[in-house]
C-alpha cells in the first residue's frame, strides 16, 4: 500500500466540503480509498488483505483526519471492522474480501437477537452508527443468544453475546444520520429482519479465537479500539488548532491598540501551550505504542496493565485534544462559526467524534 501523499491530501480536502453538504464522501473520496486499499489495510495478508503494522495504521488514520475528519472515521471504522476478518472462518473471511470493493461497516451495541436454528442463526434486530454504511458490502454486529426463545447463559449465569457478520443483501439502512458534525460518514443505522445465516457467520473477538495467527490479532481489542479512536479524535484536533493558528493571525485586538491578536502574550500563550500540549499527549501514546508492538510482534502478549496504561494515555491525548480545541476556539471570531468554513466543519466533526461512548471522560475535568 502506497504511504499517504501530498496528493491524496489534497484530493480528500478538495471535495471535504462537497461531502459535508451531501452528508455522503465524494465519490473522488471513495474511490480513493478503494484505490488505496486502505480497507484492507487491518485484514489477514493469506486471505486478501495487507495486514499492516498496528502503528503504521494508527498513523495513517491521524493523518487522515488532519486533512478530513468524516473520511478518516469511515477508514477508521470500516478497516477495523475488515480486522474482524482474522478471526473469522477462513473460508468466509476469503470470501468477503473477494468482494469486489469490500467494506465492511458495523456496530458494537449488542441491540439484536440471534435464535438458534439448525445449523445456524435467525437474526432480528437494529443497530446505530455503522460508519459507511452506503457502501458496505457487509455487516457487523453483536447479538444477544437464544435458544427456543430463550437466552442462552454463559458460565457466570450472564446472558451470551456474540459478534456476526452478514452481507449487504440482508440488511436494511436506516438513513437516520442527523449530526451536527462527521456528516459524510453517513453513520446511518441498519437492521436486519428474521433472517438466517450459518453458523460460520458468528465470530468471538478474542485473541485465543482469532483464526489468522499474525501479531494484529493478538492485539487486544479495547486497547485496538481506543487507539484508533483517539487517532482520529487527536488528529481533528491538530487539525482545528492548525486552523485556529491562522484564524487568529488574521484578527485585530478590538479593545487593545489595534495590534494583531496572536501577539496579545496571553493569546500566544493559549495558542502555544494548546499545541505543545498536544504534541506531548500524541508523542506518549506512539512511544507506547511502538514499543508494545514490538513486544506483539516478537510473539508477546499483552497483559492487562499494558492495555491499560496505553487506553489511558489514548484518552489523555483526545484530552489534550478537547482542552485545545475548546480553549482555541472563542478566540476564531465568526468565521468559525460560519458552517460553509473549513474551520466550523472540523470544530463540528472533532465535537461529534469525540461524543463516542469509548470516549466519555470518566473524570468531568479532564
Amino acid at each position: 500500500m502506497p504511504p499517504f501523499s501530498r496528493r491524496d491530501a489534497e484530493r480528500i480536502a478538495r471535495h471535504a466540503p462537497a461531502a459535508d453538504a451531501a452528508r455522503w464522501l465524494h465519490p473522488v473520496q471513495q474511490a480513493l480509498i478503494h484505490r488505496r486499499g486502505w480497507l484492507r489495510m487491518l485484514a489477514p495478508r493469506a486471505l486478501g488483505g495487507d495486514e499492516l503494522p498496528l502503528p503504521q495504521v494508527v498513523r495513517l488514520e491521524e493523518a487522515i483526519a488532519r486533512v478530513d475528519g468524516s473520511m478518516a472515521w469511515t477508514v477508521t471504522l470500516c478497516a477495523g471492522a475488515g480486522w474482524f476478518t482474522g478471526f473469522l472462518d477462513p473460508s468466509l473471511a476469503r470470501e468477503i474480501l473477494a468482494t469486489p470493493r469490500a467494506c465492511l461497516a458495523g456496530s458494537g451495541a449488542p441491540t439484536g437477537v440471534a435464535e438458534r436454528d439448525g445449523d445456524g442463526w435467525r437474526i432480528d434486530g437494529q443497530w446505530d452508527y455503522a460508519s459507511g454504511a452506503p457502501m458496505a458490502t457487509h455487516f457487523t454486529f453483536n447479538a444477544l443468544l437464544r435458544a427456543d426463545g430463550k437466552p442462552l447463559l454463559d458460565a457466570l449465569g450472564q446472558p451470551r453475546i456474540q459478534a456476526f457478520v452478514v452481507p449487504a443483501a440482508l440488511v436494511e439502512i436506516v438513513p437516520n444520520w442527523r449530526t451536527l458534525g462527521l456528516r459524510a460518514t453517513a453513520s446511518h443505522a441498519y437492521q436486519v429482519a428474521g433472517r438466517r445465516v450459518h453458523a460460520r457467520h458468528g465470530f468471538t473477538i478474542d485473541p485465543d479465537a482469532a483464526r489468522a495467527q499474525g501479531p494484529l490479532y493478538r492485539f487486544p481489542f479495547m486497547a485496538f479500539a481506543f487507539v484508533t479512536l483517539a487517532a482520529n479524535v487527536a488528529g481533528m484536533g491538530a487539525h482545528f488548532v492548525e486552523l485556529a493558528r491562522a484564524a487568529i493571525g488574521q484578527r485585530r485586538h478590538r479593545f487593545g491598540n489595534g495590534e494583531a491578536l496572536i501577539d496579545v502574550p496571553a493569546v500566544r500563550a493559549a495558542l502555544d501551550g494548546a499545541e505543545a500540549a498536544l504534541e506531548a499527549a500524541r508523542g506518549r501514546v506512539y512511544a507506547l505504542l511502538d514499543a508494545t508492538w514490538e513486544r506483539v510482534d516478537a510473539g508477546a502478549r499483552v497483559d492487562e496493565a499494558q492495555a491499560a496504561e496505553l487506553q489511558a494515555l489514548a484518552m489523555a491525548w483526545v484530552g489534550a485534544a478537547r482542552h485545545a480545541v475548546d480553549t482555541l476556539y472563542p478566540y476564531c471570531g465568526l468565521q468559525a462559526a460560519r458552517e460553509d468554513s473549513d474551520i466550523n466543519r472540523v470544530w463540528r466533526d472533532f465535537h461529534t467524534g469525540a461524543q463516542h461512548a469509548l470516549l466519555t471522560p470518566l473524570d468531568p475535568l479532564s
